[in-house]
């Protein structure tokens, strides 16, 4: 960001602190519509720094020293359909990187993996709910078919299915009893089916499974991505018999203004094995792999070391870009708006 560009932020939430919002210099607050679980105190300097980080290029110190100051947007990670492979070692992976461990959890139980055995049009309730809490709109990532919930609720969310959406409590599972949120950066009354999902990743998901568990409704909309995304990467592993992709399949693709990204995993990984990432924060010569990894740049080789395990390094790495610049983009508007 350019420095004049930084100071004029900088400036703006000062003298915001200082004007008759009924906070002092050293407070943040939340916006009036949002009840948020752990709000972060937030001071002006902070606060600067963080309205002056570029989303597209996160140190690991910037994240340590900076967005961890900072309030994150809930991360719902979504497991497949086998109920021993669940997404916890993954979710414990971006935990190791910095990502908070409370926006990982489960609100009703604590749970680090989500099932994906869960009506989507409730899914979506729960996020919206989760917005007009905590000012910033969840992430979503799935493994197989989690992946499949997660385009399911990004129709559900583009009125594909309903032309209206309940609110949801996740805590309760109880819905709210109307379909419309107070918006908590504008501070407007808008319904739910509309909402826009900052980033959604899918692992592994193929038609092959949808077509054996009678998810038919799903099969002719698996791979087209609707406006209620703003980001969706998806991940297939070219040989994937258990997904049925194959190569030449079916690539994702954006119906409308979605960014949507393809990435071919290398053959040698797991459809299963996918979540398993934990390692790879643990291990310094990956750990610097993931920390310099640039979607937009060409992949630097892969850690020589003798003894250094890099499954699934490439599809952890490009998640964890994709989750550190929309939790940095979050927290800014989230100020912003203050």
């Amino acid at each position: 960001m350019p420095a004049r560009r930084a100071l004029a932020l900088a400036l703006a939430v000062l003298c915001f602190a200082l004007a008759g919002t009924g906070h002092g210099a050293g407070d943040w607050a939340p916006p009036a519509a949002a009840h948020p679980t752990s709000p972060l105190p937030i001071d002006t300097e902070i606060a600067a720094r963080i309205l002056a980080l570029d989303p597209t290029r996160l140190s690991e110190r910037d994240v340590r020293e900076v967005l961890a100051r900072a309030p994150a947007p809930r991360i719902i990670n979504l497991q497949g359909s086998l109920a021993f492979v669940t997404m916890q070692p993954f979710a414990e992976f971006l935990i190791a990187m910095g990502y908070p461990e409370e926006r990982l959890r489960e609100p009703g139980g604590g749970a680090l993996s989500y099932s994906s055995f869960v009506d989507s049009g409730e899914l979506a309730g729960m996020l919206a709910w989760h917005y007009e809490r905590d000012g910033m709109m969840p992430l979503l990532i799935g493994h197989s078919q989690g992946g499949m919930i997660a385009i399911r609720v990004l129709h559900e969310l583009a009125g594909a299915f309903s032309d209206a959406i309940a609110v949801r409590n996740p805590e309760t599972g109880a819905p709210a009893g109307r379909t419309t949120i107070r918006d908590p950066l504008t501070g407007a009354t808008r319904p739910v089916v509309g909402l826009k999902v900052p980033y959604v990743a899918a692992l592994a998901t193929g038609k092959l499974p949808r077509l054996l568990l009678g998810q038919w409704s799903m099969l002719p909309k698996l791979r087209q991505i609707p406006d209620s995304a703003v980001e969706f990467t998806g991940f297939a592993i070219e040989w994937d018999l258990v997904a049925g992709n194959f190569p030449g399949a079916e690539s994702y693709a954006a119906t409308g203004s979605a960014a949507v990204r393809n990435v071919t995993l290398p053959a040698t990984y797991s459809h299963i094995g996918l979540p398993n990432a934990v390692h790879l924060a643990a291990d310094p010569a990956t750990r610097a792999w993931i920390e310099a990894y640039d979607p937009a740049a060409p992949p630097a080789p892969l850690p020589e070391t003798s003894g250094v395990d890099t499954t699934n390094l490439l599809h952890a790495a490009d998640i964890w870009f994709s989750v550190k610049k929309h939790w940095c983009i979050a927290a800014q508007a989230l100020l912003a708006t203050r």
